[in-house]
């Protein structure tokens, strides 16, 4: 139950700057381009902490991976707010280091303790995740209407550090043992699902970035409540992922995991699409549903087929996949908004997470 309750926060961090991205541009009075920037930061940091999980893992087992990421994560929300963009910038590298290290620790370590379906076991990991996501939106939305962010800020910052003291005691999977085979890395290389699986882990993530990090600034740019609205988006996607997730258990045991991941990538891909042929509030509030719905179970299911494609070799063959899955959402919102700075419009930034799931569509029609 420890690592359900650690992604709440995980995920309130993982999208915090989704619904604070219009609050810091004009906190900071930062450019598309400028506000594009602070997701390679989070995200490049991420990489780093994905890096060093894969060396923990193997070496020291999950724990000091899972606490590390803890107080990493609780410094660095807790310096967001206190000054200059470029302290803020910092702050964003910190925390990204911290949910590097958690991210893969926590889904791995449930996929390979799982007594039941892996898929089922991360979805319902994410689904935790998701509601994490869900409340930051809400309450980033709530505390700026009553100017309470700092007060939000450290609040998230005193939670983890209290979890990162409750759970120290509590037992985590062992290391690697020094008995087990070494990992067949020249195989693993040679498999073309190893190569499919990095095109997945690069894509989707920053594809999901992408929607739910710019969508807020697009809808902010509509109707006369333009910073209410905006917050709200990233909190409806979230809303709809979030759901999709808590039922993707139950869904699971029925349908097989390749039609959900057909089914998911080309809902996506209609949903992103009446984001950007119906540029209306309704269209906005619609394409959000479709799109988080779609979405759901992706992530978690492609976490368990990793999982049970490798076994214990995942612990090390996952820190690569989640360096990959840190490097796209660095990379395609980033892409949005050097594009949309371009040509002067989001709407046209936004065609890159279009493509990037249509690709993952036909990347799934054949089975790997």
């Amino acid at each position: 139950m420890a690592g359900q309750i650690a992604f709440l926060p995980t995920g309130m961090l993982t999208t915090l700057l989704w619904p604070m991205l219009p609050i810091l541009s004009a906190r900071w009075g930062l450019t598309y381009e400028q506000s594009g920037n602070l997701f390679p930061i989070q995200f490049l940091a991420q990489l780093a902490g994905v890096q060093l999980s894969g060396v923990l893992l193997s070496r020291a087992g999950f724990r000091s991976a899972f606490l590390s990421g803890l107080l990493l994560m609780a410094a660095g929300v807790g310096t967001l707010y206190l000054g200059s963009p470029w302290m803020g910038r910092v702050s964003v590298a910190v925390y990204g280091l911290g949910l590097g290290l958690i991210i893969p620790t926590d889904n791995l370590m449930i996929a390979e303790v799982s007594t039941g379906s892996r898929s089922a076991a991360v979805s319902l990991l994410n689904f935790f995740w998701g509601l994490g996501a869900v409340i930051c939106s809400l309450l980033v939305a709530w505390a700026q209407a009553h100017h309470l962010l700092l007060v939000l800020l450290e609040s998230i910052a005193a939670f983890l550090l209290l979890m990162a003291v409750v759970v120290r005691g509590l037992p985590f999977p062992t290391a690697r043992k020094s008995t087990d085979p070494p990992v067949r890395w020249r195989e693993i290389a040679r498999n073309p699902a190893t190569w499919l699986f990095a095109c997945v882990f690069f894509l989707y993530p920053g594809t999901e970035t992408a929607v739910g990090g710019w969508i807020g600034s697009y809808a902010a740019k509509m109707g006369s409540h333009g910073a209410s609205i905006g917050a709200m988006m990233p909190a409806l996607f979230l809303a709809a992922l979030t759901a999709g997730r808590g039922a993707g258990g139950a869904v699971l045991h029925y349908v097989s995991e390749r039609q959900i991941l057909r089914v998911g990538y080309g809902m996506g891909a209609a949903g992103i699409a009446v984001l950007l042929w119906f540029p209306t509030l309704q269209g906005v509030i619609a394409s959000a549903i479709i799109t988080g719905l779609a979405f759901a179970t992706l992530y978690p299911v492609t976490v368990a087929r990793l999982s049970q494609r490798f076994g214990v070799e995942a612990r090390s063959v996952g820190s690569i996949m989640f360096s990959i899955a840190a490097i796209g959402p660095a990379a395609l919102p980033w892409l949005v908004g050097i594009i949309s700075q371009s040509a002067g419009s989001l709407r046209a930034g936004l065609v890159v997470p279009l493509v990037a799931t249509v690709v993952l569509f036909l990347i799934h029609l054949k089975d790997w």
